[in-house]
């Protein structure tokens, strides 16, 4: 599906559940933020966004602990939850997603190639999910498809 469709499928979902979403981005830059305030009414459904690119923005930003950036990398699951974690709780959201990521051409690893992609889906008086993909393409590819991967996991989280 098409992000744009995404984009409005998940704004309808928000708004018919009356619920709000906070984004933490870091390999997307806000994209899925822009994404889904392209769509007229979005006040509605979209409390706020974070583009958390550094550790450091991650740590001040959103709460993201020292040892979880040191044990497991920005790019990892366990970073995800936390920025996923930290963005409900410095929002007034009740639905956040987190995207950490590598989307290139350089900053990859045997054990974190290019394309490694982590995602964080929390809510109010929910368990926290995630998930790591490896997308393929270059940097404008891996993050169009995690925008889109983004999209999708918002509507599975609160459908």
């Amino acid at each position: 599906m098409e992000i744009e469709t995404l984009a409005r499928a998940v704004s309808h979902e928000l708004k018919r559940q009356g619920l709000m979403l906070v984004t933490a981005e870091s390999c997307t830059g806000g994209w899925v933020a822009q994404m889904i305030t392209s769509v007229s009414g979005s006040s509605e459904w979209f409390e706020r966004g974070f583009v958390a690119y550094t550790n450091l923005a991650k740590r001040e930003m959103l709460g993201v602990k020292t040892t979880i950036l040191s044990r497991y990398g920005a790019v990892s699951e366990q970073t995800a939850r936390a920025m996923a974690e930290g963005a409900l709780t410095h929002s007034h959201a009740q639905v956040a997603l987190a995207i950490t990521g590598i989307a290139g051409p350089s900053g990859g690893t045997p054990e974190k190639p290019v394309g490694t992609v982590c995602f964080a889906w929390a809510g109010k008086k929910r368990d926290t999910n995630s998930i790591k993909q490896v997308f393929s393409g270059d940097r404008e590819s891996v993050r169009r498809q995690a925008v889109a991967a983004a999209l999708q996991g918002v509507l599975d989280f609160i459908r």
